[in-house]
């Protein structure tokens, strides 16, 4: 685990190897949370990737430096079950590989939707939440959690009744308490009681038609090849579709598919073999999750590191850091999944050979930093 963060935005090579978290690195941690004694949810592993998330327990965290948001990961062995909770802050689930069905509502009796590979959904706050392994064996999912604070979990009272028989108890400053190995409970400690039945009532109710609206599969993603400035320079030509906020796009007709607040963007990135995005900076936290593929992401201005990133691999790049992205594998539909650290619009500096080609190209940024025509902007911007 580190807490080491660059300054001015240089990324040395032991800063970048930290940053650099292979699928294969997730420690997994079988007792993160309450539950994990319960008939149906035993056998769980969570991955506490990007700081430590909602864990009850201590548990390994890849990378512990603040983002505004938190990745983490889960994975089960088939008819296994995350059992009901709420979060107080944005929750996005990444079915990398598997097959999910995602329940809300008490009990999970709102509704339900069997997500796959490449899905994105976006789980409103304040609702319970599960979600099953329906498919084999090999299955991933990586969770973004908004916030470098969390809150913590509201557990469904049965689940807490049904922890306590097992001898777990949670504190209410979201530590785990385990009679079984021999924790002793304390009579000055306070634990977490049950949601009453009339908080529980006045939870918002979301049919399976409003969530399914907060999901983005395959064929959801509405991509556009002239989002970036860098779009019609060879080398750069991304596609970018986006998934949750306005993030990186700087096209003006360019719209999410969920819009609310999250405190962070989800887009995916696709790029033939050869293309990707040009070299470019901004003041946002980023993380880039390899979905599909091999990606090469080049950073620094000056003394260029790079590294590569094959499936489920993650990078993350700190705010101020030049970075170029680009495909070095085979495949056309290789995806990348871009998580940025903002709400709203994330303005990006492009390097300057960057803008003199795009301005060859008659391109260039207006005034609000949406790309235009650069014949018909260039007086307006200088």
């Amino acid at each position: 685990m580190t807490t080491a963060t660059p300054t001015d935005g240089f990324i040395d090579d032991a800063e970048l190897a930290r940053r650099t978290i292979r699928f294969s690195d997730l420690v997994p941690a079988e007792n993160a949370f309450i539950d994990c004694r319960n008939p149906g949810s035993e056998r769980k592993l969570n991955y506490a990737i990007i700081g430590s998330g909602v864990s009850e327990t201590d548990q390994y965290v890849n990378l512990d430096v603040p983002h505004g948001f938190q990745l983490g990961g889960a994975s089960m062995p088939s008819g296994v079950v995350n059992s009901m909770h709420l979060h107080f802050t944005a929750e996005v689930f990444i079915v990398a590989a598997g097959n999910y069905a995602f329940r809300w509502g008490r009990d999970g009796i709102d509704g339900e939707y069997v997500g796959g590979p490449g899905d994105v959904i976006s789980v409103p706050t304040w609702i319970f939440r599960g979600f099953t392994n329906v498919g084999e064996e090999d299955n991933f999912i990586f969770t973004i959690l908004g916030g470098d604070r969390t809150g913590g979990l509201i557990w469904s009272p049965s689940v807490l009744r049904e922890a306590a028989a097992h001898g777990l108890h949670l504190t209410v400053a979201n530590k785990l308490i385990d009679t079984v190995a021999g924790d002793v409970l304390p009579a000055d400690v306070e634990l977490v009681a049950p949601a009453s039945d009339d908080h529980i009532a006045r939870l918002h109710a979301y049919s399976a038609e409003d969530i399914r609206r907060r999901v983005a599969t395959d064929a959801d993603r509405e991509f556009r090849d002239d989002a970036l400035l860098c779009s019609a320079i060879a080398g750069g030509r991304a596609r970018l579709a986006l998934l949750i906020g306005y993030g990186l796009s700087e096209h003006r007709d360019h719209e999410p598919r969920v819009h609310n607040p999250h405190g962070f963007s989800v887009a995916a990135l696709r790029a033939d073999p050869g293309e990707g995005v040009l070299r470019h900076r901004h003041g946002d936290t980023q993380v880039l999750i390899a979905q599909r593929g091999d990606w090469e992401v080049t950073v620094n201005d000056e003394h260029p590191s790079t590294v590569r990133l094959g499936a489920r691999d993650t990078l993350s790049v700190p705010p101020g850091a030049w970075r170029s992205i680009r495909n070095v594998g085979q495949e056309a539909d290789a995806e990348l999944i871009v998580i940025t650290g903002a709400d709203g619009r994330t303005r990006i500096e492009w390097a300057p050979d960057v803008v003199e080609q795009a301005r060859a190209a008659d391109l260039g940024l207006d005034a609000n930093g949406y790309v235009a025509p650069w014949s018909l902007i260039r007086r307006s911007v200088g």
